[in-house]
């Protein structure tokens, strides 16, 4: 009876043992994925290493799967669990040892230990995931409703030449932008010369097209491809990408193609010296038409 009841405490002690391992190896796993987690953190804000990004994110991840995995096997209890209908009294066996179980420290304590290590990497790992927010940039305002051109800023080729009305040739097209900024993204327009008879201007665009000189952003407002073909004697813009044209004597409308929205204009006039000049922004904010709201 004694070897028996030996045999079973062995047996209990060693299942006890296998536990202890179990938590420490789950509580590890934990505390390797939230060391991992944070060592992402401080790479992406380092400035960032795709490779290394990419190696930590899945040790990160695998420690924790590995913690769920060995939590799952060998500390829940093991199933299946069968037992016959009876009475819902407790008998004084099953008192004595639901108190047995209560003053076993080791399981509230393992518990709470891989709780705890759990949750430290759960917040590693999601302030991680939060970093990449910092590279989404400052909002942007009311930048994406305005541009560099203001009222008397010249229009200057991409070498940064000032554009002479005089040498705008009859059918002639040119690239222009803002003085002070050659290349500039959003301020790059198309700058056209027609007979000003044919011009069938905007209301309130009559004093935009001085000399018949007309002007539109050169970002088309389908996809923000440049529309940089002129076809003289249709007097249309072309986009070469999606094949949108765009009437240049009746404000720039589509006229063929994806596009739905007009180009936008911008005001013209021509300084004492001979120059053109903007006389303020676009008629309205540039690039693909699908973000705007009006």
């Amino acid at each position: 009876m004694s070897d028996g009841r030996n045999a079973a405490e062995a047996e209990a002690q060693a299942a006890a043992a296998g536990e202890r391992r179990a938590e420490w190896r789950a509580a590890a796993a934990f505390v390797v994925s939230a060391a991992a987690a944070v060592t992402l953190a401080v790479v992406y804000w380092r400035g960032g290493q795709p490779q290394l990004e990419g190696l930590f994110l899945g040790l990160s991840l695998l420690s924790l799967a590995f913690g769920f995995v060995t939590w799952a096997n060998h500390l829940m209890p093991k199933g299946p669990f069968e037992g016959p209908r009876h009475d819902m009294a407790s008998s004084e066996a099953e008192r004595q040892a639901v108190e047995a179980d209560f003053e076993r420290g080791g399981t509230l304590t393992r518990r709470k230990l891989l709780v705890r290590t759990l949750g430290l990497a759960a917040a590693a790992l999601g302030a991680a995931a939060v970093f990449p927010i910092r590279s989404l940039g400052p909002k942007p305002g009311g930048a994406l409703l305005h541009t560099p051109w203001t009222r008397g800023r010249r229009l200057v080729t991409d070498d940064g030449r000032p554009v002479r009305a005089a040498d705008v040739p009859a059918e002639g097209l040119v690239t222009v932008f803002p003085d002070g900024l050659p290349g500039s993204a959003d301020g790059q327009a198309v700058l056209v010369r027609v007979d000003p008879a044919l011009i069938h201007g905007e209301p309130g665009r009559q004093d935009w097209t001085p000399d018949g000189l007309i002007a539109y952003s050169k970002i088309c407002t389908h996809a923000g491809c440049p529309v940089g073909l002129y076809q003289a004697d249709s007097h249309q813009l072309l986009c070469p990408c999606h094949q949108s044209a765009f009437d240049v004597l009746r404000g720039a409308t589509p006229v063929v193609g994806p596009a739905a929205v007009s180009l936008p204009q911008l005001p013209l006039r021509i300084d004492a010296d001979g120059f053109v000049v903007a006389d303020g922004d676009f008629s309205a904010p540039v690039g693909p038409s699908f973000w705007r709201r009006s």
